[in-house]
C-alpha cells in the first residue's frame, strides 16, 4: 500500500475512533501556531488584558508555540463535544431571587469528562507507535486558534470558537502527537457584519471585534479573579454568579446547534436557577457538598459567595437585606466587603 494511502487510512481511523468516543467535532492541524496568532497573544499580554492570570505571561512562550510546550509534537488532533443547552441559556439571567450559573457548569466537570475520552483516544494513537500528550484547558495551549486551524470552526468577534454545526457550545480538547498527519483546511470566518456578541456583553469587555479585555469579563471576574471585584463592574454582573453566557447565547449560528448528547453534561436541576438566599448560607462543607463533581468547586466557597453577595446587591430585593447583612459579618474579608456593599445597595439603590 502506498504511503499516502496508509496515512489517509490512519487519519480516518483516528477520526472514527474519536467519534466512537463521543467527540462530535474532530480536526487535524500541524503543531505550529501562525505568526499572527503569536503576535496577537503578545499584544494581549502587553496590554495587561490577562488581568491576574499570571500564568499566561509566565508561560507565554509555551502558549504561543505548541513545539515549545512539547518539541516532539508534529500534529494536533483537535476535538470538541457539544454542551448546547436544550432551552434558553439566559433564562435565569435577571430572574428575581436566583443566581445564574453558566450552562457549561450545570453538569459534570468537563475537565474530567473530556480528559477521560482524550486519554482513550491517545492510547489508540499510541498503539500506532506514536508519542502522545493530552490537554483540556489545564495547560498553556491556545486551544481555540488550534481548533480553528483544524477546521472545527472559527474564532468569532467574541474570541470564542463558533461552529457552523454546534454554534458556540463546544468543549475543546487536544491530543498532541509525534505522528505527521495531513492537516485539515482551516475554517473561514463566518461572522460577517454581525456584532450581536459585542453588543450583548454586560460589562463592555470587548475593546474591538476579536479583542477581549479579560479584566472586564464577567467569566473572568467570577471565576479567575481573586479579591474584591471592582465596584464599577459590579452592576453589570447582575445575578451572574459563575461565568457568563451572554456573548455566546446571542450568536445567530446557535440556531443550527442541537442539544448536547453527552449524558454527563446533563444539567442538574438545582443549578438552573439556585436561590441566592440559600447560596449565601453555604459554609465550606456545604459548598463542597453542593458542587461535588462540578467545575464550580474550583473557585472555592469564599470566591463563590462573594459573587452571590454581589448578585444580592444587584437584585433590588429588600427581602434579602438581612442575608446581605449576615454576609457583611463573614469571616472572609472579601466576602464581608461584598456583603456590606450589597446591604448598602439594597438600602440606597
Amino acid at each position: 500500500m502506498a504511503g499516502g494511502d496508509l496515512a489517509r487510512q490512519e487519519k480516518a481511523a483516528i477520526r472514527a475512533r474519536a467519534a466512537a468516543l463521543g467527540f462530535e467535532a474532530v480536526g487535524f492541524a500541524r503543531a505550529v501556531m501562525p505568526p499572527e496568532r503569536q503576535a496577537g497573544l503578545r499584544e494581549f499580554l502587553a496590554a495587561g488584558r490577562h488581568g491576574g492570570m499570571g500564568w499566561m505571561a509566565a508561560r507565554a512562550d509555551e502558549r504561543a508555540d505548541p513545539r515549545v510546550l512539547w518539541p516532539q509534537a508534529m500534529s494536533v488532533v483537535s476535538l470538541g463535544i457539544s454542551y448546547a443547552p436544550e432551552g434558553d441559556a439566559l433564562a435565569s439571567v435577571g430572574a428575581p431571587g436566583v443566581g445564574n450559573i453558566s450552562v457549561y457548569a450545570r453538569g459534570r466537570d468537563y475537565h474530567d469528562v473530556v480528559k477521560g475520552k482524550l486519554k482513550h483516544l491517545a492510547q489508540f494513537i499510541a498503539a500506532r507507535g506514536a508519542g502522545v500528550k493530552v490537554f483540556v484547558d489545564t495547560a498553556p495551549v491556545m486551544e481555540k486558534p488550534l481548533a480553528a486551524l483544524a477546521g472545527l470552526g472559527w474564532q468569532g468577534k467574541h474570541t470564542n470558537l463558533v461552529s457552523r454545526t454546534h454554534g458556540s457550545w463546544l468543549f475543546l480538547g487536544e491530543v498532541f502527537t509525534t505522528l505527521e498527519i495531513a492537516p485539515d483546511a482551516a475554517h473561514a470566518d463566518r461572522c460577517g457584519s454581525c456584532q450581536a456578541c459585542l453588543e450583548a456583553c454586560p460589562t463592555a469587555a470587548f475593546p474591538a471585534p476579536y479583542q477581549l479585555d479579560a479584566r472586564r469579563c464577567v467569566s473572568y471576574l467570577t471565576i479567575e479573579h481573586d479579591g474584591p471585584i471592582p465596584e464599577n463592574l459590579r452592576a453589570g454582573m447582575g445575578n451572574r454568579i459563575y461565568g457568563c453566557d451572554d456573548c455566546l447565547a446571542v450568536c445567530p449560528w446557535n440556531k443550527f446547534a442541537k442539544a448536547g448528547q453527552e449524558a454527563k453534561f446533563a444539567h442538574r436541576e438545582e443549578l438552573a436557577a439556585p436561590r441566592l438566599a440559600a447560596l449565601a448560607g453555604l459554609d465550606d462543607a456545604g459548598f463542597r457538598a453542593m458542587f461535588a463533581g462540578s467545575p464550580v468547586k474550583r473557585v472555592g466557597r469564599n470566591r463563590f459567595v462573594r459573587n452571590v453577595a454581589i448578585a444580592i446587591g444587584n437584585s433590588g430585593d429588600v427581602g434579602l437585606l438581612e442575608v446581605a447583612r449576615a454576609l457583611a459579618g463573614d469571616a472572609d474579608a472579601v466576602v464581608a466587603e461584598a456583603g456590606a456593599w450589597a446591604a448598602a445597595r439594597l438600602v440606597f439603590p
